[in-house]
């Protein structure tokens, strides 16, 4: 694509279309735009049109766009083609810094971003100047470049905080450091300055402190990983500045908004998480510091207000104390019963209040409540910080601060007990303090894993939980039967399983409540109390203690997805396939209508996926509902068929990418259902699973493979006779397989079924060309994955065609290429060999080879019988060498960037283990000594004389014992 008008004005109106909400419209130009991306000069074309583009919404759109195509396309992995050319790389990295610093706000922001993504790959030996263009802005004293400058620091550095340690990441923190961490530090002290300088300019001040709150962001990430020297030789400039931040009060920079966090507040909480960071990590040199901190941070908790601008400011505040308390040094700061008391009454009990913003919140944007309360992204929540500082108290006073909170409890169980409709707030309170004092450790997969021995939790659920759950109304105090049923979820180890078996039937009532949170609590309550282990690993509620409300359960959970704001939600179809999974064949009954509501469900939702978690149980929902049903009556499966494909089908045709790969697994799992030929409807669709342009896509590969396999299973003979000319193109799909590091794996799944199912002579004018092509593979790029794989095949090979057939055809594509295979390959790395059913492959196949080809007996292969006998035994009796060379380190198939549907495996879609030798080998070292026996009677004398002279004793030893398990002796 040339860098002409007339494809800046195509471009224009394609961007266009991609923002029209019509779908007819906007997914053809998305297509289209899709297309065209590996094209010579697009990305430089986009960067052009939001340089230039008169109209404001095309500049916004383009660097989205732009943003997303780096994000897709600038990794290079390898085996991969490199989806961007060189020329348009450098050509970016020459020209989007300037770029990005003088575009508006907006823009900068999503250019900074893309900044990011590839300093993530390229920086710093591919983009060594980087830093150098970055610093040298900030001698240009504009705010507007030098905040440009910052945001993009920030984006770039702000993964130290999460990565692991490593040498790379210690050399490259380094580089940043020494060329980045002086001219920051005199920003810092500079726009200081300046903001004393402005105090009564209220539009510099913005500006001013935009600058320091990044500044303080970007001291958080340089300083995180650890201490660096020359933050700690300047340490007084930082904390003495940061302090006096603290105490900073500007009415200019105060704002009328309540909802939304000023400057001051932002940079006030960020300071906070700097120096919660410095008394957690470097205590000892902070110490000098830290009194003046706690005394700041304290008075500014005292002072603050409760409006939800300052939520993350006092958020933080207060996390800095838990940090602080968990300290045993910093112990005697918290040890006066005044100084405790002080903190539970100013500190705790009022941040623990349900607000009128936390109301809103509960009512009208009931899934980010849920989000922040059920998922823990509550960091930020004054409540969730309240409830760390309570834990980190306990941790050296749990007596005394249990002692202070009771009486709270008390106290506000009495007030709400005067006038409930009034005073249902206190209540909630109470609730979630008993939670917070409760719970000392606490996982999301098993709830509270280790609760406070003071506080008697069974008591409190029966006087004060079940009383809330059991009123006659579900839709009354919304907020306390949430509360209610979220202990329930969270105590559900502490509390006697008779409680847990009482509640079930509130529980399944709770799901018609109208109130969004109270039905979806209760969905998530009844799939965790459904996944608890009891004695011997079954699960801890019975599908017989179940049986008197499975009805009323499914009733209620599918009647849930029909309540207002609940048609995809996520935790009540995770209700409906915990159910499924629990209750077996008990649902049988109810399955015809179940899997209609499912299939309209499915129907609706593939217009527009949105909810991945949603879409993944409902994909989970409808195999169970097969497996269970087919487990029953084999003969239902057509049934499903009849349901589905109809759906499946306009999911293939209309492309919906996130669904393809479970429409697959799904398929497969039918599929596989069959005991007999393949259905027409099936074959009907073969040939398209061969297309190229589906297995672009890596998350349709493992699928893909997967479906292809079945049909080799289950109709290996149709396809010889009915389209074997498609054979060609299911041997294309190996060879791209097998071509790449990711998924040759996938290649050797599919050619082994290949191999296993395909009568034999459909498939020889191809056998030569398939081994060359792994030959090949081994001479280019021989990584230990493809080596064990190319085993497993071998020797499957071998077993189905016979060890002679083996030798003939490696050493018709190169003379003696037999001995060279069992030389450099199979006696070096059979130990690599990992899996049962892999192993027992290669033990039958081995056996074989020692067994059922005259040329190892009297050629010269004949000197590599023994060392391939001792490596077998090797096989069987040593541990499995899991040692991988250190240059490989693959890039996993979930890893690879970008907006790819990634693969998501349907747990109860899963495939049994097959295991192609079952019915001939049952003991893989008996066969050994049954085969060996028969090969001493065909030569007698020959096979004793070759053990004895070079295997060695230990080999020879396991060996006999081989043979005594088997009742035979050699001649």
């Amino acid at each position: 694509m040339e860098l002409s008008d007339a494809n800046l004005q195509t471009l224009t109106e394609y961007l266009k279309k991609t923002l029209d909400p019509d779908p007819a419209i906007r997914r053809p130009a998305e297509k289209f735009l899709e297309s065209v991306e590996g094209n010579q000069n697009y990305p430089l074309l986009l960067l052009t049109l939001l340089e230039k583009s008169q109209e404001n919404v095309i500049k916004v759109c383009a660097s989205v766009t732009f943003k997303n195509y780096i994000k897709r396309n600038w990794r290079i992995v390898e085996d991969e083609p490199n989806k961007i050319c060189e020329s348009d790389r450098i050509a970016i990295k020459a020209n989007i810094v300037p770029l990005m610093l003088s575009s508006p706000e907006q823009i900068q922001k999503q250019l900074s971003d893309a900044i990011s993504i590839i300093g993530r790959e390229d920086f710093p030996q591919k983009w060594p100047d980087l830093l150098t263009e970055m610093v040298n802005r900030f001698q240009s004293g504009d705010f507007y470049v030098i905040n440009g400058v910052l945001r993009t620091a920030h984006s770039l550095f702000k993964r130290y905080r999460h990565e692991f340690k490593s040498n790379e990441l210690w050399t490259e923190i380094k580089l940043v450091l020494d060329g980045f961490a002086l001219p920051l530090t005199n920003l810092f002290k500079a726009t200081i300055e300046l903001c004393s300088t402005h105090a009564n300019d209220a539009s510099a001040l913005k500006v001013l402190f935009s600058s320091l709150i990044l500044i303080a962001k970007l001291f958080y990430s340089l300083n995180f990983q650890d201490l660096p020297e020359f933050f700690e030789d300047n340490m007084e400039t930082w904390m003495t500045n940061f302090h006096s931040l603290l105490t900073l009060d500007n009415k200019l920079l105060q704002t009328d908004d309540e909802e939304e966090a000023g400057l001051l507040e932002l940079l006030k909480s960020q300071i906070c998480d700097n120096a919660a960071l410095y008394a957690q990590k470097y205590d000892e040199e902070f110490q000098p510091y830290l009194p003046r901190f706690v005394t700041a941070i304290w008075n500014l908790l005292v002072t603050t207000g409760q409006e939800v601008k300052y939520d993350l400011l006092v958020s933080n505040a207060i996390q800095f104390l838990a940090s602080v308390c968990e300290r045993p040094h910093y112990k005697h700061l918290f040890e006066d019963q005044n100084t405790l008391t002080s903190i539970c009454e100013k500190v705790i009990v009022p941040n623990m209040e349900f607000r009128a913003a936390d109301e809103e919140a509960f009512e009208d944007n009931s899934e980010e409540y849920i989000r922040r309360d059920l998922e823990g992204s509550d960091i930020d929540t004054r409540r969730r910080a309240a409830c760390d500082l309570v834990r980190g108290l306990c941790r050296f006073f749990e007596g005394p601060v249990t002692g202070i909170f009771s009486g709270y409890v008390n106290s506000m169980l009495q007030e709400y007990a005067k006038n409930p409709s009034v005073n249902w707030k206190h209540k909630d309170a109470a609730i979630y303090l008993v939670t917070s004092l409760a719970s000392k450790a606490q996982t999301q997969k098993h709830g509270i894993t280790q609760a406070n021995e003071l506080v008697n939790l069974t008591e409190f659920f029966v006087n004060h939980i079940q009383p809330d759950l059991k009123s006659a109304s579900v839709n009354e105090f919304p907020v306390l039967k949430a509360d209610g049923i979220k202990y329930i979820m969270i105590f559900r180890n502490q509390v006697p399983k008779e409680q847990l078996l009482v509640s079930i039937p509130l529980l399944i009532n709770h799901l018609q409540a109208e109130s969004i949170v109270v039905h979806t609590y209760a969905a998530h309550a009844l799939e965790r109390l459904f996944t608890m282990r009891g004695t011997n690993n079954t699960t801890l509620i019975t599908a017989a203690e179940m049986a008197p409300f499975v009805e009323v359960l499914l009733t209620n959970l599918f009647k849930a997805l029909t309540l207002p704001g609940s048609s995809e939600n996520e935790y009540i179809m995770k209700a409906i396939m915990r159910s499924f999974s629990l209750l077996q064949e008990t649902i049988i009954p109810y399955i015809p209508s179940v899997i209609t509501q499912l299939t309209q469900k499915l129907l609706a939702v593939s217009k527009n996926p949105s909810k991945p978690h949603f879409n993944h149980y409902m994909f989970e929902s409808i195999c169970l509902s097969i497996r269970i049903t087919c487990k029953a009556n084999p003969d239902a499966v057509g049934s499903f068929e009849e349901a589905l494909f109809m759906v499946f089908t306009e999911i293939l045709q209309n492309d919906v990418q996130e669904f393809i790969p479970y429409v697959f697994q799904v398929m497969s799992l039918l599929l596989e259902m069959h005991k007999n030929e393949i259905p027409s409807s099936y074959m009907a669709l073969f040939p398209h699973l061969l297309q190229p342009v589906l297995w672009e896509r890596t998350g349709n590969i493992p699928p893909l493979v997967r479906l292809l396999q079945a049909y080799l299973e289950r109709g290996a003979n149709t396809i010889a006779s009915a389209a074997a000319d498609k054979i060609p193109g299911l041997l294309g799909v190996f060879q791209k397989l097998i071509a790449s590091k990711a998924n040759d794996h996938q290649g050797f799944y599919l050619l082994n079924s290949i191999i296993e199912h395909m009568p034999p002579e459909s498939v020889d004018q191809y056998r030569k060309q398939i081994f060359i092509l792994l030959f090949q593979r081994l001479q280019n790029s021989k990584t230990t994955k493809f080596i064990k794989s190319f085993l497993v095949f071998i020797n499957l090979y071998c077993i189905k065609y016979g060890a002679l057939a083996l030798q003939e055809i490696f050493d018709g594509i190169q003379p003696k290429m037999f001995g060279m295979v069992l030389d450099k390959i199979i006696i070096p790395e059979i130990q690599k060999v990992s899996g049962q059913v892999e192993k027992k492959i290669c033990a039958v196949g081995i056996t074989k080879i020692l067994t059922e080809c005259p040329a190892m007996m009297d050629t010269e292969y004949t000197k590599l019988w023994t060392p391939l006998l001792q490596a077998l035994i090797g096989l069987f009796e040593l541990p499995e060498d899991d040692t991988i060379p250190d240059e490989e380190h693959f890039i996993d198939i979930e890893d690879t960037p970008g907006y790819q549907t990634a693969f998501s495996q349907l747990a109860f879609a899963g495939k049994k283990e097959h295991d192609p030798v079952g019915q001939m080998v049952n003991n893989p070292r008996i066969h050994l000594a049954q085969s060996l026996h028969k090969l001493s009677t065909a030569c007698p004398g020959r096979v004793p004389s070759m053990l004895s002279t070079s295997l060695n004793a230990e080999a020879l030893q396991y060996l006999q014992g081989y043979l005594q398990a088997a009742s035979v002796t050699l001649l």
